[in-house]
């Protein structure tokens, strides 16, 4: 064999992903909510297409429907070449497949994104859906201003307590993350509506890491910020980690089965990093504090685009 070929070969299977190594430990029931989460991947480099052909390995036996995004959906320009090759090509497979994107916004976002029709915003900053038995409420973190506070609340009152709510947004209220941490102003607005009208989970990106923060305050928090970008040992030990990865890129599949919610995280390697069930509890309002219209337009969390990454 000449030598040119041979060193080709090895680095195709240098660049190349390793086989599929994790096994889907979702069910996957009849009549259940399949999704994936993936944040701050719009980079258009390798580590975010070997994620997507993950993502695409594991629709194989796991067929999730749709797939929320968690902002910095689309670093740098914005231009239509930038979004084919930061979105529509490396997830060309899964948009083939029928999969739809649901998005939010990330500070490095263009706020024009939400008019992007494959991303489901409808033109959009903020917004809800319903699969099944799950209100999905996807919101804007860059500028909580006092009327998306007052419609959040407005959506969460009129979801009732009969089925899941989840809530997504780019910049996580806890993180042990070590260049941004916990965006503490925005949990001064947020976490009281979501304790009032009971938010059963929170998925949020801005760190680059996995994150499973233990429950606060009856409601469960994950950072998926890893899904094209990565910020290699950036977690820090902190007591609220139920558990942290930081060594490679991710993704998450889930599953919403009764009041069973199943999660796996899986890397770019293609190892299962986390994986578990989440109960959902019927709680009480009894011990909210403090109401929720004691904070609507107490103040607006900005983010300023550009910042680091």
């Amino acid at each position: 064999m000449r030598p040119f070929l041979v060193v080709l070969i090895a680095l195709l299977m240098l660049l190349s992903p390793a086989p599929f190594g994790a096994q889907v430990t979702a069910p996957a029931k009849p009549d259940s909510v399949r999704m994936a989460v993936i944040g701050d991947m719009g980079t258009g480099e390798t580590p975010q297409y070997d994620i997507s052909r993950r993502m695409m390995e594991a629709h194989a036996t796991f067929p999730f429907d749709f797939v929320i995004m968690l902002g910095d959906n689309i670093y740098g320009g914005s231009t239509p070449s930038d979004v084919d090759r930061k979105f529509s090509t490396p997830y060309k497979p899964l948009l083939d497949a029928g999969v739809k994107f649901y998005a939010s916004l990330g500070n490095h976002d263009n706020s024009n994104e939400r008019f992007y029709a494959p991303y489901n915003m409808n033109g959009a900053a903020y917004y809800a859906f319903k699969k099944g038995n799950v209100r999905f409420f996807a919101l804007n973190s860059n500028y909580m201003d006092p009327q998306q506070l007052e419609w959040l609340e407005n959506e969460l009152k009129g979801g009732g307590d009969g089925d899941w709510k989840i809530c997504f947004f780019h910049h996580p209220l806890y993180s042990s993350g070590k260049t941004h941490g916990s965006s503490t102003d925005l949990r001064q607005v947020l976490e009281p509506l979501f304790i009032k009208y009971h938010v059963d989970v929170v998925f949020a990106g801005h760190d680059h890491v996995y994150e499973r923060v233990k429950p606060q305050n009856g409601i469960y928090y994950f950072t998926e910020g890893a899904s094209g970008e990565l910020r290699a040992g950036d977690l820090k030990q902190t007591a609220m980690t139920a558990k942290g990865f930081d060594s490679d890129n991710t993704f998450m599949l889930v599953e919403f089965a009764g009041s069973a919610m199943n999660f796996q995280t899986i890397s770019r390697a293609g190892q299962t990093v986390d994986s578990g069930t989440i109960q959902r509890q019927v709680r009480s309002s009894a011990n909210v504090l403090p109401p929720a219209s004691s904070i609507l337009g107490a103040v607006v969390v900005r983010t300023i685009a550009g910042a680091a990454r």
